[in-house]
């Protein structure tokens, strides 16, 4: 790792963001963390430098980036109006961006990438052909949206959803976070387009089992329908957008559960934590 290497974090307070900025500093590289809300920046580890600035406004964006080498880049917006310029500014000294995707996007032969409903394959583009060094993290669903379901194994020890029979492979956040800090900080991953997945995929009913075992305290899915499901995801804030596309993302894998990928492993050296690591550090938010 280079010591003397600057990396603006955007997204510091994320899901992952806040371990890529641990990771970062860990190995001894400057870290300039974009805030919106110094309250919340406040929670991040001692070294992190704070500068202001904020997506939704390009002007705020350029004095944030001016000293970065690289750039870590987590997009919150749920569409990609004004990326352009944010990237511009973000990267107006920047040799090379690292941008959490997604593994919504799907590479079209001859085509630009597509991700129905988000932002991702746009954004993909726009750095794409920028002209800068970049490499794309397209991890899976996060372990950490497992904390959905904290409140119903907290209180009943049964979790009510569609699709308990789907296999969905989850990455542990941490992982995501070792493999952009290689990319930020090594040689060897430009033009990088990295699936990032955990080492199996459980059905939804085995990983709220594998969590109530961490836990310590039995916990089981009860199946719901789709249509209440999809009630559900409407009044908790899900854009419709995207609604009935996850809906039928998950019923497609009753039948095909999601493949895994190794590269984790291959980028760290170190194996993909399992869902059961991630259950056991965090079983306080489950009790």
């Amino acid at each position: 790792m280079n010591e003397q290497q600057r990396v603006l974090v955007v997204g510091a307070n994320g899901t992952v963001g806040r371990h890529v900025v641990t990771g970062l500093l860990t190995g001894g590289t400057e870290v300039l963390a974009l805030t919106r809300d110094p309250a919340r920046a406040a929670q991040l580890p001692d070294g992190a430098r704070l500068v202001p600035g904020d997506l939704s406004a390009a002007r705020t964006l350029a004095a944030a980036a001016g000293q970065a080498d690289a750039v870590f880049l987590a997009w919150p917006l749920h569409t990609a109006e004004g990326a352009a310029e944010a990237l511009a500014a973000l990267t107006g000294n920047a040799r090379r961006v690292v941008y959490l995707s997604s593994a919504a996007v799907r590479d079209v032969p001859g085509q630009e990438p597509e991700s129905p409903g988000r932002p991702d394959a746009a954004i993909e583009s726009l750095i794409a052909g920028s002209g800068l060094r970049h490499t794309f993290l397209r991890p899976h669903g996060f372990m950490a949206n497992a904390l959905r379901w904290a409140a119903e194994i907290r209180t009943s020890g049964v979790v009510r959803g569609y699709g308990g029979a789907a296999g969905l492979t989850l990455v542990d956040e941490r992982d995501i976070a070792a493999v952009a800090v290689r990319a930020l900080t090594e040689e060897g991953h430009d033009g990088a387009r990295y699936a990032l997945t955990g080492p199996a995929s459980p059905t939804q009913a085995e990983q709220v089992r594998i969590i109530g075992e961490a836990v310590g305290r039995p916990a089981r899915w009860e199946e719901i329908p789709r249509a209440a499901a999809r009630q559900q995801m409407v009044d908790s804030g899900w854009p419709l957008g995207i609604v009935d596309g996850a809906l039928d993302f998950v019923a497609a894998r009753i039948d095909a559960p999601e493949p895994v990928t190794d590269t984790v492993r291959d980028v760290t050296g170190t194996p993909a934590r399992t869902l059961r690591d991630w259950a056991l550090d965090h079983a306080e938010l489950f009790r």
